[in-house]
This record gives structure tokens, sequence and C-alpha cells, in this order.
């Protein structure tokens, strides 16, 4: 069983077309806070990241954001979450893993896609163990799934790729997914200098 202590969630930092992408992240970030779990994500006050930054604080819950410098001062940082400032893009990818004990992705737009490929890539290559689910809410990410299956077809990746995440339907199989997953070995950076 994983322990998870931290979990990054990459999310939008639009709110979407469909109103179920904002049920979604208002209810995994009850559910993340209602577990005693942190919350770390980028750092956002707008989109679908601002909703589950919301619902967290809204059960006291604890919010980390890292954002950069350059999105900080065009004010679309969440005023109430613990924010951990960087310089880049880079840092900040660098600092979400960091500080994560596993990662969550809900609907988002290229910056979302950007990390969940990034991150499942890391964990192809072997830079770490931690467990990822990709919430497939109302059907949004089965052209991930059907790519990774692309590259599989065409010999670009391992049939192993599909181990890599997880997807589940709902929010609501997000935790019970996490705790079934095995306990990753490099657990994540306690410190938030």
């Amino acid at each position: 069983m994983a322990a998870i202590n931290r979990l990054c969630v990459y999310c939008g930092s639009s709110r979407g077309t469909d109103d179920r992408y904002r049920e979604a992240a208002v209810r995994l970030g009850t559910l993340i806070a209602e577990a005693g779990i942190e919350l770390v994500y980028g750092g956002g006050r707008v989109g679908l990241m601002g909703l589950i930054a919301d619902a967290a604080l809204a059960r006291n819950g604890r919010v980390t954001g890292v954002i950069p410098g350059h999105l900080h001062d065009r004010e679309v940082a969440h005023p109430n979450a613990r924010l951990v400032i960087v310089a880049s893009m880079h840092e900040r990818k660098q600092r979400l893993f960091d500080l994560a004990d596993g990662f969550v992705t809900l609907p988002g737009g290229l910056g979302t896609l950007d990390e969940t490929i990034e991150i499942v890539t890391w964990k192809q290559l072997g830079l770490h163990d931690k467990p990822i689910v990709v919430v497939d809410v109302e059907g949004y990410w089965a052209p991930f799934a059907a790519l990774v299956e692309h590259t599989i077809a065409h010999g670009f990746a391992p049939a192993a790729a599909r181990d890599y995440f997880r997807t589940v339907a709902s929010v609501a199989e997000v935790l019970p997914a996490l705790a079934a997953m095995p306990e990753p070995s490099i657990a994540g950076d306690s410190r938030l200098a």
C-alpha cells in the first residue's frame, strides 16, 4: 500500500467546458483534505487548480502551491495556499515531483498533458516509482490512453507502459487506487525551502 502524505494534482488552469470537470476538482480537493493528505499543485487561483485548492482549504486541508515567479507576478497565484515561488516552469515541475508521494491527473490542457507525460516518462526511465492515477472524467483522457496503446503497438514503448499509471473513471476511485498501489521507494521531499 502506498503511503501518501502529499499528493500532487495536475489539472487545468481553465475550468473547461463541462461542469463535471469542475465537480471532479471540487470533490477531489474535498476528499484529499478529509483524508489528511496535503494537496500539492501548481499554485494557481484560476481554473480547476483554483477550485481544487479552494475545496481543500474549505475542509481545513493543507495546500502547497508551486508557482513560477512570472505567474505569481501576473496575480494568478492562490492567495490562501502556502506558496513556493520558483524561477521557471522546469523548476516548478521538479519541485512538484520532489514534494509529492504520488500524482493524480484531472482534465486540463497542454500543460497538464506535458506534466502527465513527463511524470510517466520519468517512471519509465526508473527515476521514480511513485503511483500515478489518471482520472478519466467523462472519457476526457481516453485519447491519452489510446496514444499510449499506439506507442506500444508501433514498438516505441514497452507493453509495461500500461502499468506506469492507473486510469480510474471518477475521483471517488482515486484514494482507493492509490492505497492499492505498492509503496514507493522514493519518498517526497519534506523540505519546502
